[in-house]
């Protein structure tokens, strides 16, 4: 049973939807706005986040390209072969070659596509700080990401005395800050004592699995001073919702102030996680190499 509204009525109750779309258009708020600028991503801080939004916006734009014309054959097929008389038959047809090749082909085709840019940007956003600019990176940090928070090592900083390691470790209650230079590049170790974590900084525009066993590694150099929130995104546990911690970007003389307060209060060595870290596989040669000057947090 199909539902046949009177002329007049249908052109109202277009012209009422699209006065609601407009009216909600023109309620968003600046941010609101900027939002829909950046088709919901995140504002980048560091220097790989421009390529990622690239390819975050080619993605929406083939998305809003395969619509239309989804959307423009099922217009055009319902006007075209539309009923016009109670007793006509649609012709019986069994198949259509040229579109069974068509919808078999090109998907394959915007997969491949798809595929060949993402890999083209991934192998951008890891690159190694060293086979980018030739040279070593400002700053090595240790992640480790335990149930249920984060400890981050800063591992004989340059910004210190070059032979101190320095650490901040969280709990559950107490949200750590790994805390970041501006404009100088920071190479990123991620490991984990018990189960698979998640390390997630939104504002860096991707996230990266931190693995027990396996030390995963990525470059960033930090563009934007501000405090941003991270979390983890890999559900681990019963207090995986708590696993959150703050990533803070300053200069480079507020950065070294900081890693001095944290030698002056006593948190020198490696923290490596929770009671048992020390026995968990992908820490132990940390652990030994940091032997006699080590601290577990």
């Amino acid at each position: 049973m199909s539902l046949h509204l009177p002329p007049r009525l249908r052109r109202t109750t277009g012209l009422a939807s699209l006065g609601v779309v407009l009216l909600v258009l023109a309620s968003c708020s600046s941010a609101d706005q900027d939002q829909i600028a950046r088709l919901a991503m995140p504002e980048s801080a560091t220097d790989r986040g421009p390529v990622i939004f690239e390819l975050w916006r080619g993605a929406w734009i083939a998305a809003m390209a395969i619509g239309v014309l989804v959307w423009g054959l099922i217009g055009y097929s319902c006007v075209k072969f539309r009923r016009r008389r109670d007793d006509e038959i649609p012709v019986q047809t069994r198949y259509n070659r040229p579109l069974v090749i068509l919808f078999s082909v090109a998907p394959i085709v915007l997969v491949l596509v798809f595929f060949y840019y993402t890999v083209i940007v991934q192998n951008e956003v890891l690159a190694d700080v060293s086979s980018d600019t030739g040279e070593s990176p400002d700053h090595t940090i240790q992640v480790v990401g335990f149930q249920w928070s984060w400890a981050f090592n800063y591992l004989e900083d340059e910004a210190l005395d070059g032979s101190t390691t320095v650490y901040e470790g969280g709990t559950t209650g107490d949200e750590p800050t790994l805390v970041l230079p501006v404009d100088e590049t920071v190479k990123i170790n991620l490991t984990s004592p018990d189960v698979i974590h998640s390390f997630w900084v939104p504002a860096f525009l991707f996230k990266m699995d931190v693995v027990p066993g396996r030390q995963n590694t990525f470059s960033v150099t930090p563009t934007e001073l501000g405090t941003y929130q991270g979390r983890c995104a890999e559900l681990c546990g019963a207090y995986h919702s708590r696993m959150l911690f703050k990533v803070k970007i300053v200069s480079a003389d507020e950065y070294a102030t900081y890693l001095q307060s944290l030698e002056d209060k006593g948190q020198t060595g490696l923290a490596i996680g929770g009671s048992n870290a020390d026995t968990q596989a992908g820490l132990e040669e940390e652990v030994q190499d940091n032997e006699g000057t080590g601290s577990s947090q």
